[in-house]
């Protein structure tokens, strides 16, 4: 199904339930991936629920945003598909970037938040490391270098080319695949830290994650388990950023527990 809701198309799967009055599950994917990566667990999950999934803009089949979003507009689009689709309130299940809005209706929508489900989830900066400083400095003195190359017009393909080649080098991978007009919205997002509106999330929140997590590492689940009033924390020992995947089965029976009981 597609809406075109702030000037972009979004593309969500929304299958109710045949039970009536059951609760929706929302389900948010990270960054670079779609809603597909939920797969596995959509018929499980639907035995309890209406499931309705997103692939965010700029992911899956879902259109780009017209000018560099954060957080906050793609927790907007998500609260209007709500809204057209008569959800008053929803439980949530989202990875990495999806943890980030989730956080951000959790903290600034509570009305419309039963309980959460984040694992991996991005939302705390990493604090900056000595080679990461280095380099970041290197490439901003390399940039200005290009920018200002790039006054004499006749230089402009040259300049267009080392730009390139300047994000190649110092870009992370997940900047690097993304066209110009994402990579200011990426930027956008991963300089946003929601740490201050951690403690305003009323839903009970579950966190899982992998102890051998490198995105989004082990001691980001531990703030948010200290810093959301109502929160635990699961750890799936020697898993990645994509623990839920990687036990599959076991990320299932926690979930149903934690949502209606295990039923």
């Amino acid at each position: 199904m597609e809406a075109f809701i702030q000037g972009c198309k979004l593309f969500y799967r929304f299958e109710p339930s045949n039970q009536q009055d059951a609760p929706t599950v929302l389900f948010l994917h990270g960054w670079g991936c779609d809603s597909s990566i939920f797969n596995a667990f959509y018929q499980e999950i639907g035995k309890h629920a209406s499931l309705l999934a997103v692939d965010f803009p700029g992911h899956g089949q879902s259109g780009e945003p017209a000018e560099p979003w954060g957080v906050a507009e793609f927790a907007q689009q998500i609260l209007e598909l709500l809204d057209s689709l008569g959800l008053s309130r929803v439980h949530m299940i989202a990875h990495s970037f999806g943890g980030r809005v989730a956080i951000w209706l959790g903290s600034h929508h509570p009305e419309r938040v039963d309980k959460m489900i984040i694992t991996g989830g991005a939302g705390i900066r990493k604090p900056d490391g000595q080679e990461q400083s280095r380099r970041q400095k290197q490439y901003k003195r390399m940039k200005a270098l290009v920018n200002a190359m790039g006054k004499l017009p006749f230089l402009k393909k040259l300049v267009d080319r080392l730009q390139e080649a300047l994000v190649q080098k110092y870009g992370s991978a997940d900047y690097k695949r993304l066209n110009a007009q994402m990579r200011k919205t990426f930027v956008k997002v991963i300089h946003q830290d929601l740490s201050q509106w951690l403690p305003q999330i009323k839903a009970s929140t579950l966190l899982i994650w992998g102890s051998n997590d490198t995105e989004t590492p082990l001691w980001m689940g531990q703030q948010m388990e200290k810093e959301i009033p109502d929160a635990g924390l699961v750890v799936f020992d020697g898993r990645s950023h994509f623990a839920f995947l990687e036990e599959a089965q076991r990320f299932l029976v926690i979930v149903n527990t934690f949502l209606w009981g295990g039923n």
